[in-house]
C-alpha cells in the first residue's frame, strides 16, 4: 500500500472520534463555534476611584472585583464619559461623545428635567455583535429612555431582565416616582428582593442557560451603590464588627459595595464552573465617581460625582482574559468608556463605524508594544443640567496630554490644570497659557457638532 494510502485510511479510521474529542475539549474550555470570546462587561453605578481595596481602600474589601485585577489588567488613569450616569452610558454603547448621539445629560421620566435622548440614528455595541453572530444581553440597570424606541430590546439586545430607568427610590420595592420600570424584556414585572441581588440572580441564571457554542456578550449594569444606601442588614452588620471606628454613612456604604462584590463573584464562580471564563473577556469600571455626601472616596482625587474634577470622571477600570492579557499587570494609559466600544469589537473581530471616538485599548491590554500609541489625546467631557446651581446649561472639561481645562458649573470661570505637576488640581494655571485657547477652541468646536445633535425628547 502507497504511504499515502496508509495516511488516507488513518485519517478514515480516526476522524471521527478526533471531532469528538475536538468538540468536548471545546465545551470544556469555553470556547464556541466561531472562536470569538464570550464578553462580561459589568459597570457599577458611583463607585468612587477609592472604594475598591485594589485601588487603596483600607476600610472595605472587594475580593472578587480585584481578583479581575490580579488575573488581568489595572488601569490607573481611566476615565468615565461623564460625572453623571446617561451619558457615560450612551459612550459605552456607541462609542462616542455622548452629546452627538443625543444625551448630553441625565434621562429622567419628567421632559421638564430630562436632559437627552438617545439618537435613533446611532449604532449600538450589540447591534454589531448580533450581526457578528452573538447572543447579547442586557441584565440591570438601563437609564437610556423609557419609551419602546429606546428600549434595550429595539437597540440591539436579544434579553433584557432589569430596570429602565435613571434610578431607584427604594432597593427593596424598586420604584421610581411610583413608576414601576423593572422588565422582562418588554413585559412589566414585579420581583420581590433587594436590587443588587435580583441582577445577580438574573445574571447567573443567563449564564447558566447560555450555549457554550455560540458567542454571547453580556452587559450587567448594578445600580449599586448609587443612592439610596440601601444594603441588607446582614452586611452592614459585618462591616460594623470588622470596622467599628466608621461613622454610620461611611459603613453603609462599604456595606453596598461589598455587596455588590459578593454578587461579581457569583458571576465569576458561574463563568468557571461552566468552562467559560478561559474564552471570556472580562471588563469592570464604574460610570462615574463617587457621591461624597453618602461617604464615597476618590481617594487622593479632588472631588466627586458631579464635578469635572479628577475625582467625578476618574474611576476603576480592570480587564481579565485568561492567556491573552498578563495578569498582575498595571497600565498608565489614558482610557476612556467610550474606548470600550471598539476594545471589544476588536477583542470580536468585529469592524466599528467610520464615526467613532474611542480608541481599542486591546493592544494595550495584551502587551503589543507595537500597538498604536495614544500621544496627546484629546478627550472631552460634558454634562448639562438643571436646577438653579446648572439652569439647563452644559459645563464641560477637556484635556490634551498633561494639561486640563474645566469648570464645574456653567457659571464659574474654566479653569487650567497641569495634571502631571499638580494631580490634585489645586494650582490653576494663568489663562494666557497657551494650553488654554487651545483646549478652549477644542471645546468650542465640539460645542458646534453637538449643536446638531437633538436631544430633546418628543411628545
Amino acid at each position: 500500500m502507497h504511504q499515502g494510502d496508509n495516511y488516507k485510511s488513518f485519517r478514515i479510521q480516526w476522524f471521527p472520534f478526533l471531532l469528538v474529542l475536538f468538540l468536548a475539549l471545546s465545551v470544556v474550555s469555553g470556547s464556541n463555534a466561531t472562536g470569538s470570546p464570550n464578553v462580561v462587561l459589568i459597570l457599577a453605578d458611583d463607585l468612587g476611584y477609592g472604594d475598591l481595596s485594589s485601588y487603596g481602600a483600607p476600610d472595605l474589601k472587594t475580593p472578587h472585583i480585584d481578583s479581575i485585577i490580579q488575573e488581568g489588567r489595572r488601569y490607573g488613569n481611566f476615565y468615565a464619559n461623564s460625572p453623571v450616569c446617561s451619558p457615560t452610558r450612551a459612550a459605552l454603547l456607541t462609542g462616542r461623545y455622548p452629546d452627538l448621539v443625543g444625551v448630553p445629560g441625565v434621562i429622567r421620566t419628567y421632559r421638564h428635567d430630562n436632559w437627552g435622548h438617545l439618537s435613533p440614528e446611532a449604532t449600538l455595541l450589540p447591534e454589531l455583535l448580533q450581526k457578528a453572530g452573538y447572543r447579547t444581553a442586557c441584565i440591570g440597570k438601563w437609564h437610556l429612555g423609557l419609551d419602546d424606541a429606546s428600549h434595550p430590546n429595539s437597540r440591539g439586545f436579544d434579553f433584557f431582565h432589569g430596570f429602565l430607568g435613571d434610578m431607584m427610590d427604594d432597593y427593596f420595592n424598586h420604584l421610581r416616582h411610583g413608576n414601576n420600570y423593572v422588565r422582562l424584556n418588554r413585559d412589566e414585572i414585579d420581583p420581590v428582593g433587594h436590587a443588587t441581588d435580583l441582577f445577580t440572580q438574573w445574571a447567573v441564571d443567563y449564564l447558566e442557560a447560555v450555549d457554550s457554542e455560540t458567542p454571547f456578550f453580556l452587559y450587567l449594569a448594578y445600580n449599586a451603590p448609587h443612592t439610596p444606601i440601601q444594603p441588607p442588614e446582614d452586611w452592614v452588620a459585618r462591616v460594623r464588627e470588622r470596622e467599628p471606628h466608621l461613622d454610620g454613612s461611611r459603613a453603609a456604604l462599604v456595606a453596598l459595595i461589598e455587596h455588590m462584590d459578593d454578587g461579581v463573584g457569583q458571576i465569576l464562580r458561574k463563568l468557571e464552573n461552566r468552562g467559560l471564563m478561559e474564552n471570556t473577556l472580562i471588563l469592570f469600571t464604574s460610570d462615574n465617581g463617587g457621591q461624597l455626601n453618602v461617604g464615597a472616596s476618590n481617594g487622593s482625587l479632588r472631588g466627586g460625582k458631579q464635578n469635572m474634577w479628577e475625582g467625578g470622571i476618574r474611576v476603576p477600570f480592570a480587564a481579565r482574559w485568561t492567556g491573552k492579557i498578563p495578569a498582575g499587570t498595571v497600565s498608565d494609559r489614558v482610557g476612556i468608556t467610550m474606548d470600550l466600544f471598539p476594545t471589544i469589537c476588536d477583542a470580536a473581530g468585529v469592524s466599528v463605524p467610520d464615526r467613532i471616538d474611542g480608541v481599542s485599548l486591546l493592544p494595550d491590554m495584551v502587551g503589543d508594544s507595537a500597538g498604536p500609541s495614544e500621544g496627546d489625546r484629546d478627550l472631552i467631557w460634558v454634562r448639562r443640567e438643571g436646577n438653579s446651581r446648572y439652569g439647563g446649561r452644559s459645563y464641560y472639561a477637556a484635556r490634551r496630554g498633561a494639561f486640563k481645562l474645566l469648570q464645574n458649573t456653567p457659571f464659574e470661570p474654566m479653569q487650567l490644570f497641569n495634571l502631571e505637576t499638580d494631580p490634585i488640581e489645586s494650582n490653576p494655571l494663568p489663562n494666557d497659557h497657551p494650553s488654554y485657547s487651545e483646549l478652549f477652541q477644542l471645546i468650542m468646536r465640539h460645542i458646534t457638532e453637538a449643536g446638531m445633535v437633538p436631544w430633546q425628547r418628543g411628545p
